[in-house]
């Protein structure tokens, strides 16, 4: 069940008691003004309860709407391969930004990388996003022996050489201390001829792997991935 519906109430319940609690005080100042201090403090009362369930409502619906941005993944790259020939691939990386890299990876798998910022509990509450910068792709052997042995491929999609704040949050922590943490989060998936892929950014901060049509998740079952 969507929660937008019910955070719509949320909001309109606290601004419907704010609107009486605005109410219930200018009628208790106008009572007091005219010595009517038992109806002006009744008044009053009545104000401060609306006043205390419009907090309510608001905060309510606030700790909701940042918990439902903590459920929300983003599309950060699309992907599409290619065989060339045994554990040889030919990969597409598209990202929203309309940017694209054309790579060759040996290996079973793709894995992509990247630098993930994520903020305190409190930021996200307020809004604030996790960041990330897609660091490299490379390919993935499933034999460890094959893994240290074989051609490594790994190919950067970042070439930005100025500092940016993942770099600056590890050089001087005590600067950013709204940012809660700083690390690489990395997805992979079986490599396979014709295989899509989407890989998504979670707001908690990690990345998500899934194929990105019926006929790639059928191929991945045939590999077992």
């Amino acid at each position: 069940m969507s929660l937008t519906p019910f955070l719509v109430a949320l909001f309109a319940f606290a601004v419907l008691c704010a609107l009486f609690a605005t109410g219930h005080g200018v009628h208790a100042r106008r009572r007091w003004r005219e010595r009517h201090r038992f109806a002006a403090t009744l008044r009053l009362a009545w104000g401060l309860v609306f006043l205390a369930l419009a907090l309510l409502g608001a905060f309510a619906g606030s700790v909701l709407l940042g918990y439902r941005r903590l459920a929300a993944e983003a599309p950060v790259a699309h992907i599409e391969a290619r065989a060339l020939g045994a554990q040889r691939y030919i990969v597409d990386v598209s990202t929203p930004d309309g940017a694209h890299r054309q790579v060759e990876l040996a290996g079973d798998d793709w894995q992509l990388d990247a630098r993930v910022i994520k903020w305190t509990p409190r930021a996200v509450m307020l809004g604030a996003q996790p960041l990330y910068r897609l660091d490299r792709i490379g390919g993935r052997y499933r034999d460890v022996a094959q893994e240290r042995s074989a051609a490594r491929t790994a190919v950067a999609l970042d070439d930005t050489q100025w500092p940016d704040l993942w770099t600056l949050k590890r050089s001087f922590p005590k600067w950013l201390p709204w940012i809660d943490a700083d690390y690489g989060s990395a997805a992979y998936l079986p490599l396979v001829d014709g295989g899509r892929y989407e890989v998504t950014l979670a707001a908690a901060g990690g990345l998500v792997a899934r194929p990105a049509d019926a006929a790639t998740a059928e191929k991945l079952r045939g590999e077992g991935g």
